[in-house]
């Protein structure tokens, strides 16, 4: 085997230090689906909603330069608050 240059291992070297740890959470035929550390204890909520949804809050999320995640957290809230829940979004 050729000896390794200095720029494959400063690359090989790079990576050890920088790698993330994953979690896996299933297995799904031969590949293996993960949740990165960010999402884990965290579930998914969606709807289908018109066009014109999508680009009012994507508006709304350039002028308050807030991302749509906290935009969405924010309607949440205030959607449990006014049933007398506890805003925990």
């Amino acid at each position: 085997m050729p000896a390794k240059n200095k720029l494959t291992e400063a690359l090989e070297n790079s990576e050890k230090e920088n790698s993330v740890e994953v979690t896996k959470t299933e297995q799904v035929g031969n590949g293996t689906l993960y949740t990165p550390p960010s999402r884990q204890g965290k579930k998914q909520v969606s709807g289908y909603f018109d066009k014109n949804v999508h680009y009012q809050l994507k508006l709304l999320s350039l002028e308050t330069g807030k991302s749509i995640q906290v935009l969405l957290s924010e309607s949440l809230n205030h959607l449990f608050l006014e049933y007398k829940k506890p805003p925990i979004a």
